[in-house]
């Protein structure tokens, strides 16, 4: 019995083995790999009138520093923001691994940004190029950051960078 069972069994999965083998993908591993890597690390200049009080400027630097996708933003966007009907706009989403003034569920991966412009900008440790640079492109002093690399990835536009970097060295 024990054998008819068995035999049984034998031949019912053999009717039920198929080939898979052709729509199993098959993709060339180190072509997305190349395709993934990041361009190199790029040093840049943080343009003249980059940094601004201007409170609607701030305001928009605020905006992409505590949100990721604007159709799911938790505030309405500040004047200069325009989200299209459909379309999402990736944003910062900064405070998934950072603290500052004011944030929500905010992260400890990343420096506490709290405080900043006292404790970094008006005691001279830091200026506003390293901000802007450290937003646009982190690995240039540290080349094994999780920090996202915005601006080298054209994640956000020089403007957008000018922004977020204002926001966090302004008096909140």
């Amino acid at each position: 019995m024990r054998k008819t069972v068995m035999i049984s069994l034998l031949i019912s999965a053999s009717l039920f083995a198929a080939d898979y083998s052709s729509v199993i993908e098959k993709p060339n591993a180190s072509k997305i790999i190349k395709d993934d890597l990041l361009a190199k690390a790029t040093v840049y200049t943080m343009p003249d009138g980059c940094i601004t009080t201007d409170k609607d400027a701030i305001a928009r630097g605020a905006y992409i520093f505590h949100n990721l996708n604007s159709n799911k933003a938790s505030k309405k966007p500040p004047k200069g923001i325009v989200i299209k009907e459909g379309k999402t706009k990736q944003y910062g989403n900064c405070v998934a691994c950072h603290n500052i003034e004011g944030a929500k569920g905010a992260g400890n991966i990343g420096p506490d940004l709290t405080g900043y412009k006292a404790m970094f900008i008006d005691s001279g440790v830091r200026d506003n190029q390293f901000v802007f640079q450290k937003i646009a492109d982190p690995r240039i002093d540290n080349k094994n950051t999780d920090m996202t690399v915005n601006l080298t990835t054209k994640l956000f536009t020089t403007k957008e960078i000018c922004e977020i970097t204002s926001y966090v060295i302004s008096i909140k």
